[in-house]
């Protein structure tokens, strides 16, 4: 199991590499409300991923590694798995059409940008903050 591990990465959250990215949890729905809010001063930011999938794992530790935005926006990270009705949420309130992994960015309350498996890059989401 060891060597699954180390070519797909396991599901649990203890990670070898420390991210660079200050994830905020996103874990209810109320905090769809702030994002909205906050997002009207400062880009935010959503990563979804389901820790049950490979190529999510690798599109995040991709993502984390490039990642270097974390004075010009806010970072949320949603486990859909354990959250599924925040992740339905999401698609309603922001007008996106639910994709796993995904990366979306919102600013003045709406969805401006996202991408999703291996399109979420962190210098491309540059370009559009």
């Amino acid at each position: 199991m060891s060597f699954l591990n180390s070519i797909f990465g396991n599901s649990d959250n203890s990670d070898s590499q420390k991210s660079n990215v200050n994830w905020i949890p996103l874990t209810n729905l109320a905090q769809l409300n702030d994002i909205e809010t906050i997002s009207n001063v400062k880009p935010i930011v959503i990563f979804k991923h389901s820790t049950r999938c490979s190529i999510s794992r690798m599109a995040l530790k991709q993502f984390e590694k490039e990642y270097d935005l974390d004075e010009t926006v806010d970072a949320f990270f949603l486990d859909l798995i354990a959250h599924r009705d925040v992740s339905n949420e999401i698609a309603s309130k922001f007008n996106v059409y639910h994709e796993s992994p995904q990366l979306i960015l919102i600013k003045n309350g709406k969805a401006v940008y996202n991408a999703s498996h291996s399109d979420i890059d962190a210098e491309a989401l540059k370009g559009k903050v």
